[in-house]
């Protein structure tokens, strides 16, 4: 999937991609064909920078509730030619998410979207799992026999069925056509069930990896093929080294660090990192200027990892440094430094908004910093990142940071983040929203009484208006 084009925060559009509360507001009061087109722009073309993460998809359809919007341009996405070509989930799971929320809200319409997608479409083990959550026991048994069509009666397509139930994650469908009382369907979804149970098992019983005996050598060349075929081993190498190395070995691994391939290289950094070796952050420092990107990256990590007290020092020396060792010592004390520390906190902030833009990957971090040391000066960066990032967790990040640094969180952004795409947001803005707005009372009390929303958010909704809350 491409990475998506965000329309700027200004407009509707950008509004919505975003999940924004304003996307709402002004949807509500933009003309009716204007929103939904947005509305429609958003669900067929999904705007998240990473969709299996970021909420949407009960932000939408709450949307799509309150323009009374029909789903004719969500049927024709569905049932695109399309469909067949590009099997990717995130090309129509946005859609699908969107319409299960929907038929929990009883629209009829997208319930039977659901149904006629289970039994056609590519993406159609979504769909399932959605109705699972939503349909009922007649309307899930009315799609076994279209479900299991799927499936050629063959060994392939037996090996085929099993993967699928074994990897439902909605059993209730399954478990349904397993006691059906036609006995063709209920007798192949049984073995079905019995093969993704017994593959399990074998799975479980071939470990592949590091064996008790291995050698501090034998781990290292472990972490180095997975270097060579593409894959970064040296996380669960550096665990593997706690269980068989000794203190015998600390020379070796010494070495490592300082000249060994890569994958051990990494390994043996974070083994002495997270060990708070005395030359650690020596060796941290060496790689970055000599190692490999994946060396480099590797040492990253693991001094962020880093709780000492040295560490936490050497990160204020560091905190100036224009490298991602510098980078990274400014997460360090947005995480684990003190008061004395905001300036440099605040300046890698506002270097990385500079440099990177709102949706640094850095800023994740940097963004609770300001928030957990209070920095005031921070707000109007702060604001910055809110409006522009196109990430809602790091929307959400910079919302939990103003309501801890700008004392106009309450009557302002707080107000919009009721109708965020995130529940963290909407609970954070049900905690601070100044109740003297009358829009402020009536979503809180749509909250409370929305059986689809978060626990968490009705639970803050209730410490606002429940009868042991302040008059609202």
């Amino acid at each position: 999937m491409f990475d998506p084009v965000i329309a700027p925060s200004g407009t509707l559009l950008g509004l919505l991609q975003r999940g924004r509360g304003d996307g709402t507001l002004h949807a509500l009061t933009a003309p009716r064909a204007e929103a939904l087109a947005a509305l429609n722009h958003c669900v067929l073309r999904d705007p998240r920078h990473d969709w299996q993460v970021e909420n949407r998809s009960l932000y939408y359809a709450r949307l799509y509730l309150d323009l009374n919007g029909d789903l004719d341009a969500v049927e024709a996405h569905l049932f695109d030619t399309e469909d067949v070509l590009d099997t990717e989930e995130s090309r129509t799971g946005l859609a699908l998410a969107v319409l299960g929320h929907l038929a929990s809200y009883g629209r009829r319409d997208a319930l039977a979207l659901l149904r006629r997608y289970a039994t056609s479409g590519t993406n159609w083990a979504w769909a399932l799992d959605e109705l699972a959550l939503r349909d009922d026991d007649a309307g899930l048994r009315a799609l076994a026999a279209p479900v299991l069509a799927r499936f050629p009666a063959d060994p392939e397509g037996e090996a085929e069925l099993a993967a699928a139930v074994r990897d439902a994650f909605e059993p209730r469908p399954w478990r349904l056509w397993a006691e059906d009382s036609r006995e063709s369907i209920a007798t192949r979804v049984r073995a079905a069930q019995e093969a993704g149970c017994f593959d399990r098992w074998q799975r479980q019983m071939r470990p592949t990896g590091p064996r008790p005996g291995w050698s501090v050598q034998a781990v290292f060349e472990w972490a180095q093929q997975g270097i060579e075929r593409g894959a970064a081993l040296h996380v669960p190498a550096a665990r593997c080294l706690s269980a068989v190395a000794g203190p015998e070995d600390r020379p070796e691994i010494v070495e490592a660090a300082k000249d060994g391939s890569e994958g051990a290289r990494c390994t043996a950094l974070r083994y002495l990192a997270d060990s708070n070796d005395s030359e650690a952050l020596q060796l941290i420092e060496r790689a970055v200027a000599t190692g490999s990107a994946p060396v480099v990256g590797a040492a990253v990590d693991a001094f962020e990892r880093m709780r000492s007290v040295a560490a936490v020092d050497r990160a204020r020396g560091w905190a100036r440094r224009p490298d991602p060792l510098g980078a990274a010592a400014g997460r360090m004390l947005a995480c684990r430094g003190g008061a004395q520390d905001s300036d440099l906190v605040l300046g890698a902030l506002r270097e990385a908004v500079m440099g990177e833009g709102p949706d640094a990957p850095t800023l994740w971090t940097l963004v609770d910093g300001a928030g957990r040391l209070g920095i005031g000066c921070a707000a109007p960066v702060l604001r910055h990142v809110y409006r522009e990032t196109a990430s809602s967790h790091l929307r959400t990040r910079a919302a939990r940071a103003l309501a801890a640094t700008d004392p106009s969180f309450p009557t302002g952004f707080a107000v919009e983040c009721l109708w965020d795409c995130e529940e963290t947001t909407r609970e954070i803005a049900a905690r601070h929203a100044e109740t003297g707005d009358a829009r402020v009372v009536e979503q809180l009390r749509r909250l409370a009484a929305d059986p689809a929303e978060e626990a968490e958010v009705q639970t803050a909704v209730r410490s606002r208006i429940g009868p042991d809350a302040p008059a609202v």
